[in-house]
Parts: C-alpha cells; structure tokens; sequence
C-alpha cells in the first residue's frame, strides 16, 4: 500500500532540549492513524516538524515526494493540511465562506467580483464538506454563534476543503464534552478516503484508540510503541507512560 507519509529519523532539539529523537511515523494511503503521548512527550512538535513549522532533521516523503527542504507553503500546496490547537476560524464570514476561502484558488475575474464587492456563493464543494461535518444548517450562520463543538469541525471541514493527501489534526477534541468528542469521531471517521488520509493528535485516548487504525505513543520525544489499537492498549509501555507502574498487573494476577 502506497504510503501518505513516510517521515524517518525526525529529530527536532530547542537549544540543549531534544524534543523528537529519530521518531518514524507512517500513515498509509487511506487511513487514520493516532499519535498519542503524555504531556510534552512531542506530539504537536511532530506536526510542527513535519509541516515545516519548526526546523527538524530526518527524511520526510508525502505522497512519494521529499518534501524535507521544502517550506511551510509549498508542502501545504502539495497537499500537506493541518489544523492548530486554537480554533482560528474568520470571525466576520460565515461559516460556508469559511469553507470556500479555504478552498479559494483566485483567478484574475474572482478577484475582479470581490474588488467590487460580491459575495461569494456557496460552491457545490463547500456545501458537501458541510454535509460531511454535519454543518449542513449552519452553513450561513457565523462561527460566533456556534457552539465550541460545531466550531471544532467547522475547523476541520476548512482543513479537508484544500483536498489535502494528509490532514494532521492538534488536539481537535479539546475543550468537548463526551457527546461532542464522540461525534467529531465519527466525522473524522467518515473523512478518510483513498484520496485522503488523516493524521490525529489527542489527549482523549478514548478517541484516538476507537477511530485509528494504527497509533504510535510517544514518549519524551521517542516512539515507547506502536500497533493496532487493541495492542496498544495493552502495552506495558504505555500503561506506564500514562498510569505509573503500579497500574501494571503483578504476576500471578
């Protein structure tokens, strides 16, 4: 199976600080994989390096290409999409044309129409992405009015507008309650494709482990494990990581 992403040996330091050491990470083609980790263990750092957000040693390959020189825009524009812990939607457009600025590619005449001041329909494209997220009703409302769930994935529904190969998503569930965060799952869920291929990022196991189909765990900025969800679960490692040895079953029990 081709693969989204093959990012090997990323290494990242902030002055005498490692943050990442020699982590590889692979999300196949048509698939959501889970990143997790205790607090600081270089989660968001990852999607940073590999975004080209923050400088980074190692090899990364979107797509069967070497985007590792290449800067934030241009990996961007070859189809590498994320999302940022806060939610910075645009606050005086709705929330369909949060949708189509996202997906906006101008031409000489559309700058033209909006030079003299006309709005900017729906596109048939921005009105399926809302219907995926299940914003369809809110596609003329303003992100103000919306809920903090709602507000999460108009965010996302901007991110899968650009049609990106890989979308890398930082903490989409924060701040949502369980009814919330169980819905963002299923949505996020329902947006991998073959075309499409999705990075998650969480602190809500519970959400990671119940929608990838592959996840790594980090730990002090290396890889501590990784596996199907089930296995993971299981680990001694990650078990540690996140409860203490003393959560580990003595022998004999």
């Amino acid at each position: 199976m081709t693969a989204a992403l093959q990012a090997t040996g990323i290494s990242v330091s902030f002055g005498g600080v490692r943050a990442l050491v020699d982590v590889d990470i692979e999300v196949p083609e048509g698939s959501l994989v889970g990143l997790i980790g205790p607090n600081g263990a270089g989660k968001t750092t990852f999607i940073d390096a590999i975004s080209g957000f923050v400088p980074c040693r190692g090899k990364i390959v979107l797509d069967g290409r070497d985007i590792s020189g290449a800067r934030a825009h241009a990996r961007s524009s070859r189809g590498l999409a994320r999302t940022w812990q806060s939610i910075e939607l645009f606050e005086d457009l709705t929330v369909a044309e949060n949708i189509i600025v996202s997906s906006h590619r101008p031409t000489a005449w559309s700058i033209a129409k909006e030079i003299l001041g006309r709005r900017t329909s729906a596109t048939a494209e921005a009105v399926a992405i809302l219907a995926q997220m299940g914003l369809a009703d809110a596609a003329d409302k303003m992100p103000g009015d919306l809920p903090q769930g709602q507000r999460k994935l108009v965010g996302v529904a901007r991110a899968l507008a650009s049609a990106p190969r890989l979308l890398c998503l930082d903490e989409p569930a924060a701040g949502l309650d369980t009814n919330e965060s169980e819905e963002l799952g299923q949505r996020l869920r329902a947006a991998v494709t073959p075309a499409t291929s999705l990075l998650l990022v969480d602190h809500d196991m519970g959400l990671v482990l119940g929608i990838s189909d592959y996840v790594y765990v980090l730990e002090f900025g290396r890889i501590i494990a990784h596996g199907k969800p089930q296995d993971v679960r299981r680990d001694p490692a990650v078990i540690t990581a996140y409860l203490g040895s003393s959560a580990l079953p003595t022998q004999g029990s």
